[in-house]
């Protein structure tokens, strides 16, 4: 395990406190329950994989000397949800105080050649598995006891060529953080997003040798001009669900160096397929300007 920086927060800050972090045992998630366990937080860390998630929970252990506990959990499965929330407020002595929706997938095509049900894999996981997850913990614990909620979503301002089904469902997500942070005010109940960008973590090593170097090429698309790192997502993750965040619902941080208001990798061949209506042409529009100022003369 690479060792981590320490953290920017001060020791104790989510002492005593409970959070829930899916897809908690790798990449983001895992550097988000690495850095709350190490601020005193009861750490409850969520996957399908038991023994990986296990595995993940003594590295967390071992590396922060702080609580962390590994429950399987299915986030597409209701039944599963429920279990997991249920356990964790048990696990929190009665209550949760964070939720960090960190879990998703989702695979690279073309949009005209995803297949049904590739589609709804992507959605159930990225959209209803988010959503599941924020119902059960108000109904387990945060519609009592207040909390903070943060979805982690990704750069889908401009479109998500290339992975339409995932770009669509984190726009989804995006809107749902808006409409609960509306419903669930009156609770005491924050619910923020944070979207990182290009991001060199640990699920780089999964990727086919072909397109690493493509992947790593993306930093020419960023403004900062390097790809971000797991703890500069889940410092903006800790700082969500701080007090110091006690005014911010709602929002959605980008994590991605300016590169969501740069230029895109994407490339659109050269083509006159997409036909003009009307209008007039570049040498029309200069003979008509010459021909004013002629008159002008």
């Amino acid at each position: 395990m690479h060792p981590a920086p320490p953290s920017v927060f001060r020791p104790d800050l989510f002492a005593g406190r409970t959070a829930v972090i899916t897809g908690g045992g790798s990449g983001i998630g895992k550097a988000v329950a690495r850095e709350l366990a190490g601020l005193g937080a009861i750490v409850v860390i969520a996957g399908r994989k038991k023994a990986r998630l296990e595995e993940a929970a003594a590295d967390l252990i071992a590396d922060t000397g702080g609580v962390v506990h590994a429950v399987p959990c299915n986030i597409r499965d209701e039944g599963s949800v429920k279990s997991l929330m249920a356990r964790a407020a048990a696990l929190g002595g009665g209550r949760i105080d964070y939720l960090v929706n960190n879990a998703g997938g989702q695979f690279p095509s073309p949009a005209g050649w995803i297949k049904t049900k590739g589609w709804h894999a992507v959605v159930e996981t990225n959209l209803t598995g988010t959503f599941l997850c924020c119902r059960e913990v108000f109904h387990a614990s945060m519609d009592e006891h207040g909390g903070a909620i943060v979805n982690v979503i990704a750069d889908m301002w401009r479109g998500f060529p290339g992975m339409a089904h995932t770009g669509a469902a984190r726009a989804g997500v995006d809107n749902l953080t808006k409409s609960l942070a509306l419903e669930w005010a009156w609770r005491g109940i924050r619910v923020n997003a944070v979207a990182p960008g290009i991001i060199l973590s640990s699920g780089y090593a999964n990727y086919d040798p072909v397109f690493r170097q493509v992947f790593l090429d993306m930093a020419d698309n960023i403004p900062a001009r390097r790809l971000g790192t797991e703890e500069e997502v889940s410092s903006s993750v800790c700082w969500l669900l701080s007090e110091g965040a006690s005014f911010v619902s709602g929002a959605t941080m980008r994590v991605d160096g300016a590169g969501s208001l740069w230029r895109m990798s994407w490339e659109v061949p050269d083509h006159d397929a997409m036909k003009r209506y009307g209008g007039r042409s570049v040498e029309a529009i200069l003979t008509e300007h010459a021909a004013i100022e002629e008159d002008a003369e």
